[in-house]
């Protein structure tokens, strides 16, 4: 049976102060939220120890927003799956458009990425998504499909999940039509070995248009940017009807 996960992506956003909280204000909200959900707040690196010292009891789980393939080694500015998992955390966000588009990443590195997450029992989510000028080209598909055929080499697909970011919707106020992200998360899902992998929509999600989104029956959840670093706007995605 496929889960339902929604993440919260902070990006580089709230101090260690910020961080309590909001998760002291998002709490307040959760007391009614089925438990058929797993709600995940991937934070900055300097959030995690706040949160996890706080997180005991409730149905969030802390996510981690990047993971190196090595163990340890001389990789300045990285982190490895030791670090991450001695903080508590139980997610990580991998191959991240902005990851990919600014900081170098590539199916290759991608792919090591997930591999040692895994390697570390942390659950990565995968994110795979085309620009507007591949869209517009009709690209979508084939684009889509290297990347998963790539990134999932070797990688366990019982502890996975993906999400379909478009990268013309992330943080433009842009949302991919619910219909059609259905048809391209169906279309991710016919590539998998495992079909019970929980598979995301991300992109300018937001309270509106959640329930929407949620409606969509190839749809295990989503990724939300901006929307996520405000507690009840969150907490109504968290909630989706």
């Amino acid at each position: 049976m496929r889960k339902i996960v929604i993440a919260g992506n902070w990006k580089m956003h709230k101090t260690q102060g910020d961080a309590l909280a909001f998760l002291q204000e998002f709490l307040n909200y959760l007391t009614e939220t089925p438990d058929d959900r797993e709600a995940v707040l991937c934070v900055p690196f300097t959030a995690l120890g706040t949160l996890s010292k706080n997180l005991h009891g409730s149905l969030i789980k802390l996510g981690a927003q990047n993971i190196h393939w090595a163990d340890e080694g001389a990789f300045t500015g990285e982190i490895s799956g030791d670090m991450l998992s001695e903080l508590g955390v139980r997610y990580v966000i991998v191959g991240h458009s902005e990851r990919r588009q600014y900081f170098g990443e590539t199916d290759e590195t991608v792919n090591q990425r997930l591999l040692a997450a895994q390697r570390h029992g942390l659950t990565p989510i995968l994110c795979v998504g085309e620009t507007k000028e591949q869209r517009d080209a009709g690209e979508t598909d084939s684009i889509i499909a290297a990347q998963i055929s790539k990134d999932l080499v070797d990688v366990d697909q019982s502890n996975l999940v993906i999400a379909y970011e478009p990268i013309w919707a992330i943080g433009t106020g842009d949302t991919c039509e619910a219909t059609d992200a259905n048809k391209v998360i169906g279309a991710i899902r016919a590539q998998l070995t495992n079909q019970d992998v929980p598979i995301q929509y991300g992109g300018s999600v937001k309270p509106g248009n959640i329930d929407e989104i949620m409606a969509q029956s190839e749809i295990d959840g989503v990724l939300v940017g901006g929307a996520s670093l405000q507690a009840e706007g969150f907490a109504r995605i968290v909630n989706f009807q």
